[in-house]
């Protein structure tokens, strides 16, 4: 009885002795986390679930007015567009309707962009027509999209199951030089204006041109106060640094950068350098991280560079270039040096780094997502679409970004920015809106020369 009673015992423990070396090496192959905790797409789902993904820039309304002349009979957007046909040189689109929902997306900034070599009232008239664009869009398929004005219409559009649709004016030169254009595009459900586009304008500094006012002139400043008077988000994207310190230091609302990475992660002037990221952080804003592949990759930034410069070199008329009046032959050069020197791809990965470099420098209340899909000719491998949103928020998580992280970044910041910037608009309500006056020869704010 003895005997029988110890062998039945050491049966029963190595049975034990085996099932918990199983669940060590199950654990082991995990990581150590539950199966729960590594099932990274059903949390980034349930996050959505409760906060909005909001993208804080895409393009597609302009290429929509690019390719089928602004008519939206012309483009099905209830079906996949990236398989449209296109042409050689032609980038198929990356939004839709079908990749939305399956990226979860729960609100979108709509830019309403014309190019800077339309000015004056012709630029005014664009942005019009674009607005137009954006609203016609949403109108046409109401069970998808609504329009939002407000971050409570944000939440209760995305709550109904619709993605909340708001317009972004990308470009100080869009207004004219004019407070009350501002006035009208606001009135007219326009969120926030991005201060420059790729040119300087006669009151801000653009990064990616020469500086002519070391930041912002005093109508620049003018704008970005009644920007603030009307609750409306000062975007920082595009401008150069000085002028990024010149807005933060007039703004007393919290401002955007709508698509910008970090600079020190890539020397691109369309990035955040780290002392601005930390004047963000005080001020209260949100850096949203954009996916152009030049921004996100040292690695595509300087083949850019290269090839910007094969281009002069081949050819740079009416003087320059090997091939000067030759474009056949430069054309074939240049396919030659490409094909020797092929473009490197960005990734997924370094699109989560500039992330976390934000997170780590600004602090994780200040970072967002603003992808400038359908603005950008090429795209980080991993993410090619707006259904590609969940994939980047997972990596996050395998990173070990807590479901509150991943919510503030997916947008639950910029949702804050858009609360905070109406709570300081309502409380200047009673002043009267500004009467400045654009003067072409007046000197940069702070010019005591």
């Amino acid at each position: 009885m003895k005997n029988a009673f110890c062998a039945a015992r050491l049966a029963a423990l190595w049975a034990a002795s085996t099932l918990l070396a199983c669940a060590v090496a199950a654990a082991a192959a995990t990581g150590g986390a539950s199966p729960a905790a590594t099932d990274y797409h059903a949390r980034v789902l349930r996050v959505l679930e409760q906060t909005p993904l909001i993208d804080g820039h895409n393009d597609l309304a302009w290429e929509i007015r690019d390719r089928y002349k602004s008519r939206l009979s012309a483009i099905d957007l209830k079906t996949d567009t990236s398989k449209l046909p296109v042409g050689a040189d032609v980038t198929p689109l990356m939004t839709d309707i079908v990749r939305l929902r399956a990226g979860h997306v729960g609100g979108q900034f709509w830019s309403v962009w014309v190019p800077v070599d339309v000015k004056g009232a012709e630029a005014v008239q664009l942005t019009l027509e674009q607005i137009d664009l954006v609203k016609r869009m949403v109108a046409r398929y109401p069970a998808d999209f609504e329009i939002a004005y407000t971050a409570a219409d944000v939440r209760r559009i995305h709550r109904a199951g619709k993605i909340a649709s708001l317009i972004g004016i990308e470009g100080g030169h869009q207004i004219n030089n004019s407070l009350a254009v501002l006035r009208q595009m606001y009135d007219l459900g326009a969120r926030y204006m991005t201060l420059t586009h790729v040119l300087t304008t006669g009151w801000a500094d653009s990064a990616t041109d020469t500086p002519r006012h070391h930041g912002l002139t005093p109508f620049g400043e003018d704008v970005v106060r009644e920007m603030n008077r009307l609750g409306m988000l000062v975007d920082l994207s595009h401008v150069s640094p000085d002028t990024m310190r010149a807005a933060l230091r007039v703004s007393t609302a919290p401002v955007i950068f709508s698509h910008s990475s970090a600079r020190a992660l890539v020397d691109h002037p369309r990035d955040v350098p780290d002392d601005v990221l930390k004047l963000v952080a005080a001020n209260g804003g949100v850096v949203m991280v954009n996916f152009a592949t030049a921004y996100v990759s040292e690695e595509v930034n300087r083949w850019e560079a290269d090839r910007s410069a094969e281009v002069a070199r081949y050819e740079s008329p009416p003087y320059g270039g090997l091939y000067i009046g030759q474009p056949e032959r430069a054309k074939a050069a240049l396919a030659a040096w490409e094909h020797e020197h092929p473009k490197p791809r960005a990734t997924l990965a370094q699109v989560a780094d500039h992330i976390e470099h934000i997170r780590q420098v600004a602090g994780i209340d200040h970072v967002g997502i603003g992808s400038d899909f359908d603005g950008i000719p090429d795209t980080p491998r991993g993410l090619e679409g707006v259904d590609k949103y969940p994939d980047l928020l997972a990596e996050l998580m395998r990173r070990g970004w807590s479901d509150g992280d991943v919510a503030k970044l997916a947008g639950a910041n910029v949702l804050r920015v858009m609360a905070e910037c109406e709570h300081i608009a309502a409380t200047q309500r009673s002043q009267q809106a500004s009467e400045a006056v654009f003067e072409a020869s007046e000197a940069p704010a702070g010019d005591n020369h």
